[in-house]
């Protein structure tokens, strides 16, 4: 069984290679080596939060011609909502930070491969 997938293979690069000079027919534009870094990407951002309690507070507002006195309950019920996203998102990038997401973040990966670069030999 592992014989016939070794034949396929060899089949396969058979016909990619030119029949005069054994090079490959694809030139590839860019070398065929990892880099020592990752693009760094920023973190998607979350959805708004806060979104229904921030309206609230500005159609009272609206109503109250912007008297804050008038609009104190929907203002804390804002504030308090705030509050928790803020908590909540610290909560998420501390849980990241630990590594417990699974994945590395982009500066974190390119630390590493600085640290232990591959080697730039061309396949």
């Amino acid at each position: 069984m592992a014989m016939q997938g070794g034949t396929a293979l060899q089949e396969k690069v058979s016909r990619m290679l030119s029949r005069k000079q054994k090079k490959p027919v694809l030139k590839p534009n860019k070398p065929l080596v990892l880099k020592d870094e990752v693009a760094n990407r920023k973190i998607k951002k979350g959805e708004a939060t806060c979104v229904t309690e921030m309206s609230m507070m500005m159609a009272c507002w609206k109503q109250n011609n912007f008297v804050d006195t008038l609009c104190s309950n929907e203002m804390q019920s804002f504030y308090k909502c705030v509050e928790k996203a803020q908590i909540a998102v610290k909560d998420k990038s501390e849980q990241q930070t630990i590594g417990q997401s699974g994945r590395l973040q982009p500066k974190q990966a390119t630390t590493l491969l600085k640290r232990y670069p591959n080697l730039h030999i061309e396949v």
